[in-house]
């Protein structure tokens, strides 16, 4: 029976793709919503109360307003649909939760002698940042590394325009000095390219590179810098043998999986760069409820992959998303990515064991 008292506003409400808001008595959010046809999606809750779960009627209850917000497509809707449930953080709707607090890397390369700095949020400044680190230990490891391996200034911006005589860093090899005009512009952007680079994961160009150098250091007679040069990639290989490889192929690849405890839901996250599992992220959603894992990794992917700076070139998830999500979830990466991003379920081989690895030693 559909609910008497929001019919002619179901009725009045645009068949345009958009986004759909339920409010209740006291004007605050219930749930956000995206649909292609507003009005079709919009009363498929009122019309048919006993095709819906009992969360969801009990939602549909409470609902004493609707309002809609169209958009041009569905990319658009889901884009704002994201938005919006970060700003209300509406009880009904599956919430990846707040991670502020999580740390990123940032590499300035805005700046013309970029630094290395930890951020707390990732801002269109120009920058590049990766992260974020649920584990500050791992946080803490990756900067003792880079700082080991890759010279770049930690001086402020203040200091750097101050010149005058380098400071400490340079004089123990940790610096290539840019305060007072030692360095060289292309080597120290080759090297932040390389450290980039080394923070994607890709540390076998790295590698590479850095023992090319250490030979040319040799040949040149120049054993100082051959030696800084295998110290350099000492640290390296201790990282990659930390890192398991898990597929032939030299892919970047996010594996992506998930559990679900008391109403809660925890999203494993394994990063595989180059073939090789470089990290391990996870992420407590709330009002996951009895949703099955298919719509708990719609909903983080479209709240995930919104902020992080960086899309590899596959996301692997170990449940089926919902029919109705997973095309524009495709198209919406492939708008962020590129046209070459693929989102895949489940399926049998290589690729599709890693992803039921994401839902272990998960607690929510």
């Amino acid at each position: 029976m559909f609910r008497q008292d929001l019919e002619a506003t179901v009725r009045s409400l645009p068949t345009r793709p958009g986004v759909y808001v339920f409010r209740d008595a006291e004007g605050d959010v219930l749930y956000v919503g995206k649909a292609v046809n507003l009005r079709n999606r919009v009363r498929s809750y009122f019309q048919s109360p006993r095709n819906l779960t009992g969360k969801v009627l009990h939602m549909v209850n409470q609902v004493d307003a609707i309002e809609v917000i169209t958009t041009d497509n569905d990319v658009e809707a889901l884009v704002l649909e994201s938005n919006l449930i970060k700003r209300y953080k509406p009880p009904y709707n599956i919430r990846l939760r707040d991670d502020k607090h999580y740390p990123y890397l940032k590499v300035t390369v805005n700046e013309a002698w970029p630094r290395v700095i930890i951020a707390r949020s990732v801002q269109n400044d120009g920058a590049r940042y990766f992260g974020p680190y649920t584990d500050s230990g791992a946080l803490h490891e990756t900067l003792r590394v880079i700082r080991k391996t890759f010279p770049y200034r930690i001086c402020s911006n203040y200091r750097l325009q101050q010149k005058g005589r380098p400071c400490l860093e340079y004089y123990i090899g940790r610096c290539l000095a840019p305060c007072d005009g030692r360095a060289d512009p292309g080597q120290y952007a080759a090297m932040i390219e390389e450290l980039c680079d080394f923070l994607e994961g890709r540390d076998v160009s790295v590698i590479r590179q850095v023992e090319a150098r250490m030979h040319e250091a040799a040949e040149r007679l120049d054993f100082e810098r051959a030696a800084e040069l295998r110290d350099q990639l000492r640290a390296l290989r201790q990282v990659q043998e930390k890192q398991k490889v898990i597929s032939g192929r030299l892919e970047d690849q996010d594996l992506v999986g998930c559990a679900q405890a008391g109403g809660r839901a925890c999203v494993q996250v394994f990063f595989v760069r180059e073939g090789k599992v470089v990290g391990r992220e996870h992420f407590l959603l709330d009002g996951a409820g009895a949703r099955e894992p298919g719509e708990i990794l719609a909903a983080f992917i479209k709240q995930y992959y919104a902020d992080t700076p960086f899309i590899p070139r596959e996301i692997l998830v170990s449940a089926a998303l919902p029919a109705d999500e997973e095309a524009v979830i495709g198209r919406w990466l492939a708008e962020r990515r590129g046209p070459r991003g693929v989102l895949r379920g489940p399926r049998r081989g290589e690729k599709g064991a890693p992803a039921k690895h994401g839902g272990g030693k998960c607690s929510a």
